[in-house]
């Protein structure tokens, strides 16, 4: 079999049987008002963070969510947009679209305010989306790409950037690695469909994106996700997987390159009331400014003694600048 029809065998297996813990991180769902969650839909939490950020989901977005997993996310995305067919979820195993049906239709006799009919569950993969160019406000994936090799993981993040409209939004979440994981693991395709081996870099991922024509990430979280220890994984040393939280624009990329921000500041100290770059960036003294790792570089270079970058907090919520 194929890497990709391994997943597929995998989660054929634990849409029938779900594995508790299988992905996701040691925290709870999202809390929202008026929203309760079934325990089937809770058990089947294959994700490694969350891509629902109530901030991107004003005024009703339409939402492309990438393997429906048991329905968890998609029913919080239709937190946000009440109305039929708001919601696509392409999920390319069938024993899994049974199962999100189900949990959804549990979800409908929990929640007065939602309908099934908010969510279309359909066949089909993450490279080849069976819907129009330009279509869409947001693409959601959740401990997905990860499993991609970075060929085909290429392909899904070109196909995402085909299906969203101007100014749209790629809402990830991923695990991604400190370390490159040796060739041993990246092998193992059953490892890989458990999204434990087939994650890249930071560097490697987030350039990926880039070249697929995202012109600004941002981070919203970054925190452990999983231990790849040396005597399971016959490895030199300990490996630490981390889970990515990302939003991605669909942007220009600026001619001095993609805009990322990670949560760094800068911070004007020198004896004016204000700093001007004349590049479009204004610091008043000792009032931090959100920056984009870029700008962070080549404020901090321009002036060491008086501009402080600080460092990344690995969480950004908006207000910057590039």
């Amino acid at each position: 079999m194929t890497y990709l029809e391994t997943a597929a065998q995998f989660y054929t297996e634990v849409a029938q049987i779900p594995e508790v813990g299988l992905c996701c991180v040691q925290s709870t769902s999202m809390q929202l008002p008026g929203l309760k969650i079934p325990v089937a839909m809770q058990e089947m939490n294959y994700g490694c963070g969350t891509t629902v950020h109530p901030t991107e989901l004003v005024n009703q977005p339409s939402v492309l969510y990438v393997g429906v997993g048991g329905g968890l996310e998609a029913l919080q995305f239709a937190y946000f947009s009440r109305r039929p067919g708001a919601i696509i979820a392409v999920e390319p195993v069938a024993a899994m679209r049974a199962a999100a049906t189900r949990n959804l239709e549990l979800a409908a006799q929990e929640n007065p305010w939602f309908d099934t009919s908010f969510v279309t569950i359909i066949p089909g993969d993450a490279f080849n989306l069976p819907v129009a160019d330009a279509a869409v406000d947001v693409v959601a994936q959740n401990c997905l790409f990860n499993i991609f090799e970075p060929a085909d993981l290429t392909r899904a993040l070109k196909e995402a950037y085909r299906v969203l409209k101007p100014g749209g939004r790629l809402q990830m979440s991923d695990p991604i690695a400190t370390s490159p994981i040796p060739e041993h693991l990246q092998q193992d395709e059953r490892l890989r469909a458990m999204c434990l081996s087939g994650a890249l870099t930071y560097e490697e991922y987030t350039q990926l994106i880039i070249k697929a024509g995202f012109g600004q990430i941002e981070i919203r979280a970054r925190r452990p996700y999983r231990l790849l220890d040396t005597q399971t994984y016959n490895l030199e040393a300990n490996l630490l997987l981390e889970s990515l939280d990302s939003v991605s624009f669909k942007v220009d990329i600026p001619e001095d390159g993609a805009c990322i921000f990670t949560g760094k500041t800068a911070i004007y100290a020198g004896a004016e009331t204000l700093f001007d770059d004349q590049a479009g960036h204004v610091l008043q003294r000792g009032v931090p400014t959100a920056v984009c790792d870029k700008t962070a570089n080549k404020l901090g270079s321009l002036k060491p003694a008086e501009i402080m970058i600080t460092d990344s907090t690995w969480h950004y919520n908006g207000g910057g600048c590039c």
